[in-house]
């Protein structure tokens, strides 16, 4: 399965095949037909991972307190590892999409085949919690 992911520590963004997400209670599995790309978002996120450590810093100000207290407790180069191996994990882009309920349980409220937007990552299979699904009139297109 295709999904969008960005590494935060230098900024790129691939297309990635990774494995299907797993049905999770109070959650539907969809299979995307359009995803929303939010320019202003995404943008954001991009050129945040484009950024050198100082300028992720000063856009960070609650996480670098976090870090602080982090060297306070744990030394400074476990410290730096941890924040390198967080910014090394791939980061799931996008968080709106319209699809078809794979899978649900019984009592959601939804069927297999309901079209749905939902809060679902830009990737061809997502699993989202029903409180972020919306079931969508026949009269509205997926655009």
């Amino acid at each position: 399965m295709k999904q969008i992911l960005q590494n935060l520590s230098d900024g790129t963004t691939e297309i990635s095949n990774v494995p299907e997400p797993r049905m999770k209670a109070g959650s539907n599995v969809i299979q995307t037909n359009v995803s929303l790309i939010s320019i202003g978002t995404e943008r954001m996120l991009v050129d945040f991972g484009k950024a050198g450590f100082i300028s992720k810093a000063k856009q960070q100000p609650d996480k670098v307190r976090m870090v602080l207290d982090k060297i306070r407790t744990d030394g400074l180069m476990p410290t730096i590892e941890a924040v390198k191996a967080k910014l090394d994990q791939p980061l799931p882009m996008g968080y709106c999409n319209v699809g078809r309920v794979r899978a649900t349980e019984d009592s959601s409220g939804f069927e297999v085949g309901d079209r749905v937007a939902s809060n679902g990552n830009h990737a061809e299979i997502v699993t989202v919690p029903y409180n972020l699904c919306a079931k969508i009139p026949d009269n509205v297109s997926d655009e």
